[in-house]
């Protein structure tokens, strides 16, 4: 297996593996009794340890850059082959060497919500191919999958058992009634909280925090535990190096309380991360918490939660900043940034098969300017999609757009486009490039109109005749950005200072521009980034004022004189090597 994760193998903040292992038993204990927590123990252990005796390698202590592709399993198709194969003949061609990693967005047989309404946890979707097919992407790139841990779908067998209250089904979901303790729940649609079902036993309201289709499982429950911690390491046993915690906020219910990001969610997720600590094993953990900033990275905990977060903040930001050319949110909340704790770094993206969340702006912009971000993407062809407050208030939760298209969609754009990226890529954590941002695709109004949902404007499908053609002319758009942006990659991947663990310390920024500072021991880079059509003179910062001679700008190769002003072209961004 390729799996080399970025993090190394010692425990988080020093612990030992038998205080790790005390902990996981201590946070079963407090969520389910001591003699459930007792038996729960061991049999996690047990799959845990299982799951090391298969696996061919452990944890890698050799830190390296990383960087992801986001895509759907049949996001490129071909006639005579299986998706999946041909994600692998695309991949191999194009992305070997440019991207470390490939996260397949949720392959298993689903009845809605592009495949995050899971069937079978434990099957590949027929017409998308086998796990053969997963396990052939392994050999050469670290696999990221879903654990679609919140909810199921109605047509999953558990479900099948509530309503016929057979084993072990008819425990897995939560009974509501109306309350109104409920009506503190925070929500991410404006859907009904509950949906009647009809059972045996009469009609029953079940859960479902983002569908009806969708019903939300009952962590309460230990035997619920145990199915997905099953299901994680067999993931891994498949070929699966980092696995998303999907939708993971909403996880664990106590009534009266917003349901968001509990204290026993965290456990949840402490327990999960204690496990693969204890074993070594060469799994990262990614929480996907599409929330306000503060909460989103909680979700580290004491560096014994996740070993990556979503950087769900700075999408919507990095999109503000090039969008309206004012980088003043974009540059305070990069100068507040706190650092993640050791073995830990953030997940950055710009775009990805989701809207661009605006929950995550919440307290870091004025409601006029997200205003002004959502006019913006109206007159571009984008929708915003609403939720439901807990006292009715419709309000706009995210921008469903084509990224390039929200940059404007046409040649004079490119630019801009590709610098947003190239600063993406300079943030301390691992990027992520979702496949039609990758590419510049536009805005797919045929299959929003076919599936009936704003999000699928973001979401088609390429034949990868007609993508080896775009490719292939260099005067297409598509070759143009796929050409800088994977350039930008393999350069990106060549410099300690762009290590995931490497520090981040803000140097200066205004309206304008932003400028910060990635170094390891080994490297600093300077990182400077224009957010205006005009080229700008800024003056060498007082804080690297000791730096002396010639810093080489490692994306267009120039020679930048230290302690001079910079000259920064618009929408330009330099990486200087401080030398």
């Amino acid at each position: 297996m390729n799996g080399h994760t970025h993090r190394d193998s010692s425990a988080p903040h020093g612990k030992d593996n038998q205080a790790i292992d005390y902990e996981v038993l201590s946070y079963l204990i407090q969520l389910y009794g001591s003699s459930q927590g007792q038996r729960l123990h061991e049999q996690l252990r047990s799959m845990a340890r299982e799951t090391a005796n298969k696996l061919d390698s452990k944890a890698s202590a050799s830190p390296r850059s990383e960087a992801l592709l986001i895509c759907y399993g049949d996001s490129l198709v071909q006639a005579d082959m299986p998706p999946l194969q041909v994600l692998k003949k695309f991949s191999d061609r194009y992305i070997q060497g440019v991207l470390t990693g490939i996260h397949v967005l949720p392959f298993f047989p689903s009845s809605s919500d592009d495949g995050f309404a899971v069937i079978d946890y434990r099957r590949v979707r027929p017409d998308l191919g086998h796990w053969s097919d997963i396990q052939n992407l392994a050999e050469t790139f670290d696999v990221m999958a879903d654990l679609v841990i919140n909810h199921c779908s109605r047509e999953h067998v558990w479900f099948t058992d509530f309503i016929t209250n057979a084993a072990p089904g008819k425990d897995y979901f939560f009974e509501m009634d109306e309350s109104p303790a409920l009506t503190k729940v925070l929500r991410p649609r404006n859907s009904p909280l509950l949906t009647e079902v009809h059972t045996r036993n009469g009609i029953r309201r079940v859960w479902t925090t983002f569908s009806d289709d969708q019903v939300d499982l009952n962590f309460a429950n230990p035997e619920v535990l145990l199915e997905f911690a099953s299901t994680l390491f067999f993931y891994a046993q498949m070929g699966a190096r980092y696995i998303r915690l999907d939708a993971i906020a909403y996880l664990w219910k106590r009534l009266g309380t917003t349901c968001m990001s509990l204290p026993e969610t965290h456990m949840v997720v402490r327990i999960l991360r204690g496990l693969i600590d204890v074993e070594e094993l060469p799994i990262t953990l990614i929480t996907e918490t599409n929330v306000p900033h503060e909460e989103n990275v909680s979700y580290f905990g004491e560096g014994n939660e996740a070993h990556l977060v979503y950087q769900f903040s700075l999408a919507p930001l990095l999109l503000f900043s090039y969008l309206t050319g004012e980088g003043q949110p974009l540059v305070n909340w990069t100068r507040d940034l706190a650092p993640p704790p050791e073995g830990c770094s953030y997940f950055n993206f710009i775009a990805s098969h989701d809207g661009i969340g605006l929950r995550p702006l919440e307290g870091l912009m004025p409601e006029a300017d997200i205003g002004r971000l959502i006019d913006i993407v109206h007159d571009r062809g984008g929708f915003a999609s609403m939720r439901s407050t807990p006292d009715g208030e419709e309000r706009a939760y995210e921008l469903n757009i084509a990224l390039f298209s929200a940059f404007g969609g046409d040649e004079e754009n490119i630019d801009a486009y590709v610098g947003a990226h190239q600063l993406l890529m300079a943030y301390q954590g691992v990027p992520g490039l979702y496949l039609n941002a990758l590419l510049g695709r536009s805005n797919d109004y045929q299959h929003m109109e076919m599936t009936g949902r704003t999000r699928s404007i973001n979401r088609g499908s390429w034949t990868l005749e007609a993508l080896n053609e775009a490719l292939g002319d260099p005067t297409s758009h598509h070759a143009k950005i796929f050409q800088r942006l994977s350039q930008s990659l393999k350069l990106r991947a060549e410099q300690p200072a762009f290590l995931p663990a490497s520090e981040q310390h803000f140097i200066a920024g205004s309206s304008d521009y932003l400028m910060f500072l990635r170094h390891d021991t080994h490297q600093r880079l300077l990182v400077v980034a224009s957010f205006v059509t005009h080229t700008q003179v800024i003056d060498w910062p007082d804080a690297l004022a000791s730096v002396t001679g010639v810093a080489a700008d490692l994306l267009s190769g120039e020679g930048i004189k230290t302690n001079a002003a910079i000259s920064l072209g618009g929408f330009q961004v330099m990486w200087l090597d401080l030398a």
